[in-house]
């Protein structure tokens, strides 16, 4: 088949190697235009966009999904199908040029975590499992018909960096047999139960506090969650403290949610049910540093907010 990849982001990167050795020729890549990266540097181009270019393939640079030009560029290329790997919200008008159809791969088991943050809400809410899935787009976000999924297990300390670079690995591989597949005429197609619906939706500074007020277990599913980015905070004194990594401790209470309590093993905090263990901090202008170095370093009488 002829394919046009759309992608950005390294979770991208996988998937379009994988359909670079296959039987399956990619026409052209898209991505998102060049953009200053780092202090001061040079428009620098996405990783998928490097990518293909180290492949030989042509590219394209999407700036304006209901630009006219764009639209005409891809319809001149004739795509049999268009594959789209953690990329932008495409209009209707694109997604029906392809005479096959277009396809994405979303990093959750559809019609669950539906949106732009599936792997982290998946953590945060103390999922036991998640996976991929490989899904006809239509005009709604995540919507479509499904082609394949498979499962995997979230383990109990797996943050969200740990089950992007395995997922981006496992959703390749799935990929490219859906494509197959299609390819041969034997995809089974499954509807979504929209009732099922769960969302994923972008994460901001608000929606990534912690609230000590909540069980040990929710406070911990949190952290990991928002691990490695956009990560964890809380405040301490008048001080955005980020928390990287925890771990569950004692179930018992000692204060107040927020106090914090040193033992033998580190640095804890009360949580509602429980005491967390805090295992990795940053305070602004420093590096990462422990627990125990906090413990060391700084005024353990503070209340975290």
């Amino acid at each position: 088949m002829r394919i046009v990849f759309m992608g950005s982001p390294d979770f991208a990167i996988p998937s379009l190697e994988a359909i670079h050795n296959s039987d399956h020729k990619i026409i052209a890549v898209v991505s998102n235009p060049d953009k200053r990266r780092g202090r001061g540097g040079k428009p620098q181009p996405t990783v998928v966009k490097k990518k293909a270019v180290e492949l030989g393939y042509p590219t394209l640079d999407l700036e304006d999904p209901k630009s006219d030009v764009f639209k005409e560029k891809l319809k001149e290329l004739k795509p049999d199908l268009l594959v789209v790997v953690a990329f932008r919200i495409l209009p209707k008008d694109i997604l029906a040029i392809p005479t096959i159809g277009s396809i994405n791969l979303h990093a959750s088991l559809l019609p669950k975590y539906r949106g732009a943050a599936p792997i982290h809400w998946a953590i945060i809410n103390g999922e036991k499992e998640t996976g991929c899935t490989v899904f006809f787009l239509d005009e709604k976000v995540d919507t479509g018909e499904i082609i394949g999924r498979f499962k995997t297990e979230i383990g109990p300390m797996e943050t969200t960096g740990d089950l992007y670079n395995r997922l981006k690995v496992k959703g390749a591989d799935l990929l490219k047999q859906c494509i197959d597949q299609i390819a041969e005429g034997n995809d089974q197609r499954m509807a979504q139960n929209h009732e099922d619906a769960t969302p994923a939706p972008k994460l901001f500074n608000e929606n990534t506090k912690i609230d000590f007020s909540e069980s040990v277990e929710n406070v911990h599913n949190l952290i990991r969650g928002l691990n490695p980015f956009p990560t964890a905070w809380c405040m301490y004194d008048d001080k955005k403290l980020n928390v990287h990594r925890s771990k569950p401790g004692p179930m018992k209470k000692t204060g107040e949610p927020g106090e914090l309590v040193e033992l033998d093993e580190g640095l804890f905090v009360q949580c509602k049910d429980g005491l967390l263990q805090l295992k990795e901090l940053q305070l602004p202008g420093t590096k990462r540093f422990s627990g125990l170095d906090f413990m060391n370093g700084y005024d353990t009488s503070v209340v975290l907010k």
